[in-house]
């Protein structure tokens, strides 16, 4: 039987989305807000991913306990996370407790009692996040070159926040920001796996049977700027950090650019897995690093490719030196056609293999929804990555990789390291 997927929008804006795989016997089952940290105001910085976390200290029906028992119960795995461009509930049960289940995820964004004690407590936990993030020298890198890349703008802030924001949330300002941004058109229901699309549908009907268009409240979206990328050279002294921690940026495509799936081969090839070229010639053949590789974030409207290596701070300029000149090298070379295949295979094999995945099905659902408004089969990606060819690549490349915008971030104990905008030019 070929597995089916289906659409419903209900009168109060909720898309619901299903994928039939008769074959299994669970379902992956979530919830997905059309929100994330790039719809934040500044001085709201934090607020959703603060949410994520605060919807599970009780609902109306159901203490913190006994959503920790009942989601063990289940048997599943009950997961939630924040993007900059989307927030997620998730939940993974055998296809019998669906009910069960979407029950608890709907309870948890429906009805939140964001009691003010449990938030002051929830505002202590993510402030030790935040901490540990300041402990990671590569996240602490990726945060700092994020803000001095998209200066200004919500991409360029932390999704978890700052101290500062975190701790100026109260009941009466997540309540509010909850009641009027989680409203029914946010959301987006999605399963797959051993799903029948009418129960899911009638699921949802239950669960927000009051959850109606508030429309004297509606939320009024902003024309939405897209953010202008910086070019910063960003130089970071930690000198109690053993290896110094390197980002080489370039612009990329978006994730609706139609030379999104040329782009991703061009990465893969550059940096993205241990047969690439920047493993081979910086780990394999010269020994100068444990972690490198590189590759492109997506955004709705940007995209931002990097190039990440953790090296002895007397290699930096070496392994510096190498990350360019792989940029280069796809600039005035072709890809060699067996290359490419590699790429291709490596690419193609991974969206087989996720097709065996009711979790990764469902995200896929969600999220093509979310940033594309319609669903792209997995015959339509795999058609679009096999017919990229090393043209594609090199036009891409020369787009991109000459262009004035190339950035760097350093950080570590540096030995006086310092670059100029020449040696960055490609």
């Amino acid at each position: 039987m070929i597995d089916e997927v289906r659409s419903t929008r209900l009168s109060n804006g909720i898309t619901v989305l299903t994928e039939h795989m008769p074959a299994l016997r669970s379902v992956a089952a979530g919830i997905w807000v059309r929100r994330g940290s790039r719809h934040e105001a500044p001085e709201l910085n934090g607020i959703y991913h603060f949410i994520e976390h605060a919807v599970f200290k009780g609902t109306q029906r159901r203490t913190a306990r006994d959503i920790a028992v009942e989601s063990d119960r289940l048997g599943g795995h009950l997961d939630a996370f924040t993007t900059h461009e989307m927030t997620g509930f998730a939940v993974k049960v055998a296809d019998r407790s669906l009910p069960e289940a979407f029950d608890l995820l709907a309870d948890l964004l429906a009805n939140p009692r964001f009691d003010q004690n449990d938030l002051e407590r929830e505002q202590k936990v993510i402030l030790e996040e935040m901490k540990m993030v300041e402990d990671t020298p590569d996240e602490l890198l990726g945060e700092l070159f994020n803000a001095a890349y998209f200066p200004g703008h919500a991409l360029g802030r932390p999704i978890e926040g700052t101290e500062e924001t975190i701790s100026s949330f109260d009941h009466n300002t997540i309540s509010a920001f909850h009641a009027r941004e989680f409203s029914p058109s946010s959301l987006v229901v999605a399963a797959a796996g051993n799903v029948v699309h009418e129960q899911l549908v009638g699921l949802v009907e239950k669960s927000f049977a009051d959850s109606v268009p508030d429309i004297e409240n509606a939320r009024v979206d902003p024309a939405e700027e897209s953010p202008a990328p910086a070019a910063p050279i960003l130089i970071e002294q930690k000198k109690e950090l053993e290896q110094a921690h390197l980002v080489v940026a370039a612009p990329w495509p978006d994730a609706k650019d139609s030379d999104r799936y040329a782009a991703s081969l061009l990465a893969s090839v550059v940096g993205g897995g241990t047969s690439s070229r920047l493993w081979q010639t910086i780990r394999e053949e010269r020994g100068l690093a444990y972690s490198v590789g590189a590759g492109g974030s997506t955004f709705s409207d940007v995209g931002i490719f990097t190039i990440y290596a953790g090296t002895s701070p007397e290699h930096l300029d070496e392994v510096l030196d190498l990350s360019l000149a792989e940029m280069r090298r796809v600039v005035v070379e072709s890809v060699a056609e067996e290359e490419l295949k590699l790429a291709k295979d490596q690419a193609l094999s991974s969206i087989l293999l996720s097709l065996e995945s009711s979790s990764s099905r469902v995200s896929a659902l969600a999220r093509q929804e979310i940033i594309h408004g319609r669903r792209i089969s997995p015959a339509e990606i795999i058609e679009k990555i096999e017919a990229v060819t090393p043209e594609d690549l090199q036009r891409v490349a020369r787009k991109f990789f000459t262009s004035e915008s190339l950035a760097l971030g350093a950080l570590g104990n540096l030995n006086g390291f310092l670059v100029d905008r020449s040696r960055l030019k490609i």
